[in-house]
């Protein structure tokens, strides 16, 4: 659901950078008051996780349509709202700079629709009510399936209204809502079993790393142990799997040609020109490839270095913001 900087006017795109960069500024408040340095490498390794799993579209069948993981609901179950948005922008801003996925110009509303509300609407409304009497599996995949369902369609809607606050004639919204709404809660709904699989592998291996589950549960696994595993699949997701992804329009490029019959709109003027240019210049692997090849290893190199990418860039935010100020534990 990466919006490109052709559905955005300059005036939303403004607004939606200033509500983004105030959420994040709040958030960095937040984690310097938790001071938890476990989450330090939690917060890269989930990091790339979610941007791998971001590379496999997953197809919605009979619908020629396909979807792929936002990943807002399975960070803030593990790192809490504030950190998992911070670990969210790091994944959008990579996929934005260097693989030119989702526009420059439309970055802030990216980070709004599908950061903020899985993050901090998944956590406050779904996760925390949720499991406020206690942990279980069944809670688990209850909080995970409801929560990437709503937090997904408050998304999908948030860009329908970002086009019509743009003025997308080509977009009219009752119809561009009336399409997406419904793709988007087939998303949803895969998002969900995908994300209450990896919770409970989660809650099995090392159920303190949940929100809320106080210290209920025996660790079956070390912190370092469970941190491993999930860089493993990381590597596997984003280096081999990937390779597999559906080659079918995700929901958002789907609903634009079920009503404009082509997948993107086009936007011809000296600030989007200008966004362009800047991402031209700084995606080294354009849409996960390399430049001006097929090579099915571009696409491998992408999700393993763009992982590693994401686990530098959140772990250095971390020092660079001294978000943390007690030793590091694992």
């Amino acid at each position: 659901m990466h919006m490109a900087d052709a559905l955005v006017a300059p005036a939303v795109a403004g607004t939606m950078y200033v509500c983004s960069t105030a959420a994040a500024a709040y958030s960095i408040k937040k984690v310097r008051q938790e001071d938890d340095p476990k989450k330090i490498p939690v917060m890269g390794v989930m990091g790339a996780f979610v941007f791998a799993a971001q590379m496999i579209n997953f197809t919605i069948p009979g619908t020629g349509s396909s979807g792929h993981l936002c990943g807002g609901m399975l960070l803030t179950a593990i790192l809490g709202p504030f950190a998992s948005f911070l670990t969210m922008i790091g994944v959008l801003l990579i996929q934005c700079l260097l693989f030119a996925d989702g526009g420059l110009l439309a970055l802030g509303c990216n980070v709004w629709n599908m950061a903020f509300y899985g993050c901090f609407l998944g956590a406050f409304l779904i996760w925390r009510p949720v499991m406020k009497k206690g942990m279980s599996r069944a809670k688990i995949i209850l909080a995970s399936i409801v929560g990437c369902v709503l937090t997904l369609q408050l998304g999908a809607f948030s860009v329908t209204l970002e086009t019509l606050a743009s003025g997308i004639t080509e977009l009219p919204f009752t119809a561009f809502a009336a399409t997406m709404q419904p793709i988007h809660l087939a998303i949803g709904l895969v998002e969900g079993l995908i994300t209450a699989a990896v919770l409970l592998f989660v809650y099995e291996a090392r159920p303190e790393l949940l929100e809320g589950s106080g210290s209920s549960g025996k660790n079956r696994m070390s912190l370092k142990g469970v941190i491993g595993a999930l860089c493993v699949a990381a590597i596997v997701i984003g280096g081999g799997l990937s390779l597999f992804a559906s080659s079918h329009p995700d929901g958002l490029e789907w609903s634009i040609e079920k009503i404009t019959g082509e997948t993107e709109l086009e936007a011809d003027s000296g600030i989007y020109d200008t966004a362009a240019e800047i991402q031209d210049k700084a995606a080294l692997l354009p849409d996960y490839a390399f430049k001006d090849s097929d090579s099915a290893w571009g696409t491998t190199f992408s999700g393993v270095i763009g992982g590693g990418i994401v686990i530098v860039v959140c772990v250095g935010a971390c020092y660079a913001f001294k978000f943390f100020r007690k030793k590091k534990v694992l």
